[in-house]
Formats: structure tokens, sequence, C-alpha cells
């Protein structure tokens, strides 16, 4: 296996509204990448060699949950990498644990560190099963599992319809999305943030700046649009905050791809 070798699993019919996706990455080589913040948390199982994360000074570990994070980040594999991971939608994975994803905010942490018993059970036969396609089929059985179990959706409704107006138009102000909650504002930011794992308007930079992305992974030059499209006040606002969350400027990215946009065949 010369290259990274990545796969990408659509997750059954019952679980699409919670999960994105799911993606496997295989591979022998080192390999550097720099991340920026995608607006979805993960939960990661390393089935070979960690990866390493400099700005954290740490490993993942081999069962990582990855919460919202505002910063970029530099992710390296020593070689002999093979990672599955579960791809939720911004405000779905409270659905599964029983942490709140405030909890891990701008951090990675061992998903074992969570005293989840039936999850470290599963993450247990992941790290131990023969092949991906056993290891895709138990991780949705668990999810499976947990759904059954949950009744308090009402909230989770109302956050969901506030995340879609705010993906349609990234300048919705908070007060806006509070409303289409049917929550008050101060309301609205607390279970936003017991759901999503950052503060509304912080979310919403996340939002706009991936959305940015996307526009210039379709191959917008037009950095006036990008900032008018995407929710900025003029175009340095956008590029100010192009930089932050990604460290370099739009000119400078290579191949640009919105995680958050943009749904893998």
């Amino acid at each position: 296996m010369s290259n990274p070798i990545v796969t990408v699993i659509k997750p059954c019919t019952e679980l699409r509204p919670y999960v994105r996706y799911y993606w496997v990455l295989k591979s022998r080589q080192k390999f550097s990448v720099l991340t920026f913040p995608i607006g979805c948390p993960q939960i990661i199982f390393h089935r070979q060699s960690p990866l390493c994360i400099p700005e954290l000074q740490t490993l993942q570990d081999k069962f990582t949950i990855s919460g919202q994070v505002n910063f970029p980040a530099n992710i390296a594999s020593g070689g002999d990498t093979e990672m599955i991971v579960v791809v939720f939608y911004p405000h779905t994975i409270g659905m599964f644990i029983d942490t709140s994803p405030s909890a891990f905010y701008n951090s990675e942490i061992s998903g074992f560190d969570i005293g989840n018993k039936s999850l470290n059970e599963l993450a247990t036969r992941i790290l131990d099963f023969e092949n991906t396609h056993q290891c895709i089929k138990d991780i949705e059985n668990w999810l499976l599992s947990k759904l059954k179990c949950r009744h308090d959706i009402l909230n989770l409704k109302r956050i969901g319809a506030a995340m879609n107006s705010l993906m349609g138009n990234p300048a919705l102000q908070v007060s806006e999305l509070a409303d289409i909650a049917c929550l008050s504002q101060k309301q609205f930011g607390r279970v936003f943030n017991s759901l999503v794992g950052m503060m509304p308007k912080e979310y919403a930079r996340i939002v706009r700046f991936q959305k940015s992305i996307w526009m210039l992974q379709n191959h917008c030059k037009d950095y006036a649009e990008i900032a008018y499209c995407c929710g900025y006040s003029d175009q340095s606002h956008f590029i100010r905050d192009f930089r932050r969350f990604s460290g370099v400027t739009p000119s400078q990215i290579n191949s640009p791809y919105s995680d958050l946009f943009t749904t893998p065949a």
C-alpha cells in the first residue's frame, strides 16, 4: 500500500438524520496534514498507530472523541495507520453518549475516560476485529441501540432547525436563530452549547469559514463575493477570520475542501 486509501461509507437509513458518514483511512506511509475546524464532532478508532497532534502536544488515543475546535492543527502519522471515523452532524453526538459535547470543547479526549461502559466495550471490540466491515456493522448496531433509548428529541429538533437555517444563511443573528428554535436567546445559548459543544455566535463563525472554503472549492475567486455570501462584514473581515481558522490566507490554501458543506459520495 503505497498511498493512503480513504473509503467513505454511508450510514443505514435509521441513522442518517444523526450520522453524516463513516470514513476509513489506511496507510503505511508517513504523512502530515493541516486540518481546520470542520464543525462536526467525531469518534475515532485507531486500529494501528494513533496520529500525533503537535498543537496539543499529544497523540490521539486509540479511542478518541474529537469535539468542536476553533483553531487549525497539524496531524501527523508515523506510518502504519488504520483509522475508522464516525462523523456526526454538529448537534447529534449527544444522542449517543451521556457526556455533554461541551465537555470536549477545543480538545480531543480518550473515549475510555468518559466512563461509558458500553462504549468502552464497543471500542475494545473495534480494536480487535479482523476487518473494517465487521467494525462498521458493530458501530451501527451500537448506535442504533442507543438511538432506541432516546426520547428527549424536542431540543434536538429545535437546534436542528436553527442549524439548517444557519447553514443556509450564515449571516443570521443569534436572536434570529433563537426565534427559529422557539426559545429565548438565553435558553437557546444554553441548549445549543449542550448539544453542539460551542456557543452559537462562535459556531456561526465556523459555518462562515466552512462556507467560504466551499466557495473556494467551487472555483470562486472573488473575495468580495465570498465575504457577502458567507455573512462577513467586508473582504478584510473574511480574510482575517479565514487566517484565524486556517493559519493561511485564502490565496495560500491548497486544494480547498469544506468538510461541513460537502457530503462525500
